[in-house]
């Protein structure tokens, strides 16, 4: 991840943030990919992992990870560790397409890896699109593969297929959500014409069934043996791999102006970039031992409910919390663990829909959020009747309110859109269970869930500048 060098030899991400942040989105298509951006800056600023400690002081940086796919960071406050922390708490998955456990197969020639879509997408935004191959290929000998393919100038990409518009007559009469089935999202990885040679002894041997069905998986097998001599990998070894498809290429200045930034993930990888950024740049200006202590908290899954070992729907921050209170303390309180987390104040930092001048009756204009209005605050989320929503205080918004004006963020206030017209959750909902205050913190998105999405460069900075103003002054 690139950082700028100031004199004193220190690096700070906020000095050329927006390149920082294509940077961090072009190097992190994946959870993983995004963890080991983060786990690479923090050690370079100081920051360990928590296994490598036995107590904790103030002062102290230190990390938590699980699985590769989620991470805590802690700057430990001088204050008692059972006052609470200040948290930002962001998601780094994005909607894309997955590999199943038994993916490749071969039709008619063409080549194909099975998918299943992962969050809530457009299925028809998929299709014939470039795509990249990225993630990791797991071996019963214990070996780890690390796969990305399609985003270095010489790769190869793969796609999925649409039907010409000549023959389109009955897809184009299907509504959206059926133009392109889920089934059918299945990606081209190859493809082979038989030769004259082969399709001559297909002719000569119908009656060999046997014969037939090998000469048919020509193209498979090219495609496998091609896998085995760049990964070293056989077709079962792909049963336990994990095969992220997403869109092939670089976030880009948008506009003549440059004023926006397109990219696949930027929902809510704007977020936990600029939340990573504003506690590592706390930290190399010195602001290492706050009165409480700080978090930066990125997890998965959740696009899909964060759900598993890696969302926040599981025990992973709580355990983390518990791991720094018990290096704290001469014996572990579990009372203190409590009294922390109900005392903490957290910024889910996740994406706000950005208002859409094409379609102005999707959004109650008057609380909408506007690409360059600023960092997004949403009092609550949910659908309709605020249904899953985290419906944060108004003395917890107006302690943030008066830290961003000292710090002069240009903020917005916002919800989603309509009240009947649909809605979102985010992480909020799952940290206001210990009885924390929290609320949605974070960048407007057009185009949000699209593989390319869109956001302004002076949102990413402004949310930059609120995150570091709530580490640092509230």
């Amino acid at each position: 991840m690139a950082k700028t060098k100031k004199k004193s030899g220190k690096a700070f991400y906020g000095e050329n943030l927006v390149e920082n942040y294509k940077d961090f989105l072009n190097n992190g298509k994946t959870e993983r990919e995004c963890v080991a951006q983060i786990i690479e800056g923090a050690e370079a600023c100081g920051f360990k992992n928590i296994a490598e400690c036995k107590k904790l002081k103030a002062g102290d940086k230190v990390y938590v990870q699980k699985m590769n796919k989620a991470i805590a960071l802690f700057v430990i406050g001088s204050g008692d560790i059972a006052d609470g922390m200040n948290i930002l708490g962001a998601h780094i998955d994005s909607p894309r397409l997955d590999a199943k456990q038994n993916p490749i197969y071969e039709k008619d020639f063409v080549t194909y890896l099975n998918t299943h879509y992962y969050g809530g997408i457009k299925k028809y935004q998929w299709v014939t699109l470039p795509l990249a191959i990225h993630g990791v290929i797991c071996k019963a000998d214990g070996t780890v593969v690390k796969v990305n393919v399609g985003e270095d100038e010489g790769d190869p990409v793969f796609c999925i297929s649409d039907i010409l518009p000549h023959l389109a007559q009955d897809q184009m009469k299907k509504a959206g959500s059926d133009i392109v089935k889920g089934e059918d999202l299945d990606v081209i990885i190859g493809s082979i014409k038989p030769s004259k040679k082969e399709e001559k002894a297909e002719d000569e041997d119908k009656k060999d069934k046997k014969k037939r069905k090998e000469e048919k998986l020509t193209s498979k097998k090219i495609i496998l043996k091609l896998l085995k001599e760049k990964y070293g990998i056989e077709e079962k070894d792909l049963e336990s791999a994990e095969l992220e498809i997403v869109p092939a290429g670089k976030a880009r200045d948008c506009g003549f102006d440059r004023s926006l930034v397109l990219g696949y993930g930027q929902d809510d990888r704007s977020c936990a970039f600029t939340s990573f950024a504003a506690l590592m740049d706390a930290c190399a200006e010195g602001l290492s031992a706050p009165i409480r202590t700080s978090c930066c908290l990125c997890v998965d899954k959740e696009e899909i409910g964060s759900v598993g070992a890696t969302g926040m729907g599981s025990h992973f921050f709580e355990n983390a919390v518990a791991e720094v209170v018990s290096r704290l303390q001469t014996i572990y309180s579990e009372l203190s663990l409590r009294r922390c987390l109900s005392n903490s104040y957290m910024l889910s930092s996740d994406v706000n829909a950005a208002f859409d001048p094409m379609n102005p009756g999707l959004y109650d204009k008057d609380n909408a959020s506007f690409l360059g209005g600023g960092l997004v605050f949403n009092k609550y989320t949910g659908s309709r009747g605020k249904s899953g929503a985290s419906d944060a205080n108004p003395e917890f918004i107006a302690k943030l309110r008066g830290c961003m004006n000292r710090a002069e963020v240009l903020y917005q206030m916002a919800e989603l859109g309509r009240v009947d017209q649909g809605g979102g959750g985010t992480i909020a909902y799952l940290a206001a269970k210990y009885g924390m205050n929290v609320i949605d913190a974070g960048v407007s998105v057009l185009s949000m869930h699209a593989p390319w999405e869109l956001t302004a460069a002076s949102d990413i900075q402004q949310a930059y500048n609120g995150y570091r103003a709530f580490l640092t002054l509230c």
